[in-house]
């Protein structure tokens, strides 16, 4: 028996699919002008994405002062003075040490050049002296040679470190302006909004501060792991400065892949040249396993419990993230891939219908019974 196609209904599954594909594409239009407006935006956007980012992870302690009485502006008046301490204290705890070992690290890394001169004139590299210092000598005229670029590479550095100086500024002024007036806003902007936003908007913000607050949890839980795991197995080489090593690996982690890397190379050359070269690979290959899992398990396995993300899905954010904007993209991924699951969680609940519940029935015979 064979099937003819109606052109009614191909007509119409057409027309469907052309009118579904141009509101697509208005949608995706949509989304096009708002990310370019935030990137034109950014130098503001990005201070208040890490001034809010840190009220989340402040924010308990300010609750917790605001519940005993103690009016909005002072408690976010201790909790940021409170903050700055503890920041102080982690650049002190680290700082401190290295410093007072200094000498012997200096001492160490000068061991390390010599052993590895020696080990370069043996076989199978057989280099010699001359070969070394005419190495040095090529060296020093490529830099001789690119002093402009150097220079521009320097003040674009420090331009770097400027603005990242003015964003912390920025940050931790907007914290405190949220610690303080936070709990306002909502209200303020349902105000604001006309109809039906007014009880949207307020509804997803609120939903998205929840998320918000889940990330920055479960990303100080991913540290405070990796912080554990990596210091006991420095302590168990034998590497000197474990608690600073560790303290460092624990904020580092709030700074994907870029923290991670800074933090193993730190950990590795102080073993490099403290313990020698055999102890430096075992902690590399501690500080990668630790990464692998950190990476591929324990974090996708906490954010996607605290976030409602699946694992695979908080693994592909981080990974398109960092395709698409580096740094930044990998820090916001999760948390923008969580918040668009808010949005599209809450937009569900709108479009769908209420559930009815069936009627309950009696059957005729039990009705005669009844009778």
């Amino acid at each position: 028996m064979s099937v003819t196609l109606s052109s009614t209904k191909t007509r119409a599954a057409l027309r469907t699919s052309a009118r579904v594909s141009g509101e697509l594409i208005l949608v995706l239009v949509m989304a096009s002008v708002a990310v370019w407006v935030l990137g034109r935006m950014w130098s503001i956007v990005w201070p208040l994405i890490v001034g809010l980012l840190l009220t989340t992870l402040t924010w308990p302690s300010a609750r917790f002062l605001r519940r005993r009485g103690c009016p909005p502006a002072l408690a976010a008046s201790v909790v940021t003075v409170l903050f700055l301490l503890v920041a102080a204290g982690v650049v002190a705890l680290i700082a401190v040490p290295v410093a007072s070992q200094s000498g012997e690290l200096a001492d160490g890394v000068v061991e390390g050049i010599q052993r590895l001169r020696e080990w370069a004139s043996g076989p199978p590299l057989n280099i010699g002296d001359d070969q070394i210092t005419g190495a040095f000598d090529s060296a020093t005229t490529r830099i001789q040679d690119s002093v402009g670029s150097m220079v521009t590479t320097v003040f674009t550095g420090v331009s770097t470190v400027v603005d990242g100086v003015v964003t912390a500024v920025l940050a931790v002024f907007l914290m405190f302006f949220m610690l303080k007036d936070g709990t306002r806003f909502l209200p303020w902007l349902g105000r604001q909004l006309p109809g039906r936003l007014a009880t949207d908007v307020p509804t997803v913000a609120a939903r998205t501060w929840a998320t918000l607050c889940e990330f920055v949890r479960s990303q100080a839980y991913v540290g405070l792991l990796d912080a554990v795991l990596i210091g006991i197995g420095l302590w168990i080489v034998g590497v000197p400065l474990v608690l600073p090593l560790a303290v460092l690996t624990f904020v580092s982690a709030f700074v994907p892949i870029v923290g991670a890397l800074f933090a193993g190379f730190v950990a590795v050359l102080i073993a490099l040249v403290s313990n020698g070269l055999t102890d430096a690979l075992i902690v590399l290959a501690i500080i990668l396993v630790v990464q692998q899992l950190e990476g591929n398990v324990f974090q996708p396995m906490i954010q996607s419990r605290g976030l409602g993300l699946h694992a695979a899905v908080v693994l592909l954010a981080v990974t398109l993230g960092g395709s698409l904007a580096g740094i930044v993209g990998s820090l916001l991924a999760v948390p923008v891939a969580a918040v668009i699951a808010v949005i599209w969680n809450y937009v569900r609940e709108q479009l769908s219908d209420p559930v009815q519940e069936p009627e309950s029935q009696t059957s005729p015979s039990g009705a005669v019974a009844a009778s």
